[in-house]
């Protein structure tokens, strides 16, 4: 396996989170980590290879993907991928956008189970992506508060998701 660079994300003090929606022709990302926790949504880049910390997979057409912090992880092309009309969509989020009082809130123990889970990554099924698959275009398009409230309906619905795979 190739050396992990350290990515400095465009992600402020001053942002909750950012994301990226884009259309492309192809999907590979080299192989990286950064501080921040990142959600990935990949569509139409089946058999792709996935490397997330010692786990190394083919995708299907449709991905996501809960990275936490510092946790290596790229994407690469193999003779079975077969791009067409690739949609990506990710969001980065501070480590400590949710400080530990608010996450130990009863309300929140989904969530905090979720994020203490991604340090070795996650992967949620089908079902559960074509669920917030909306939600997720969504919140490209928001702004100011409202898309704080999308992000955090998106991390509780993700919490929600059973046959997720570590």
């Amino acid at each position: 396996m190739s050396k992990a660079y350290n990515e400095i994300t465009p992600l402020t003090s001053n942002d909750c989170f950012v994301v990226f929606s884009r259309d492309k022709s192809k999907f590979t990302f080299p192989l990286h980590y950064h501080e921040e926790f990142e959600l990935n949504f990949i569509e139409n880049a089946g058999g792709t290879k996935r490397i997330v910390g010692n786990s190394i997979e083919l995708i299907d057409d449709l991905e996501l993907v809960l990275v936490g912090s510092n946790v290596p992880h790229g994407w690469f092309d193999t003779e079975a991928t077969a791009f067409q009309d690739v949609r990506e969509i990710t969001i980065q989020f501070h480590k400590d956008l949710f400080d530990e009082k608010f996450l130990n809130r009863d309300q929140m123990s989904l969530i905090r189970s979720m994020l203490e889970r991604s340090r070795n990554g996650i992967s949620f099924p089908k079902a559960t992506i074509k669920n917030i698959r909306n939600s997720l275009e969504l919140l490209s398009q928001k702004k100011g508060f409202h898309s704080v409230i999308e992000f955090v309906s998106i991390l509780h619905e993700l919490s929600l998701s059973k046959n997720t795979k570590i």
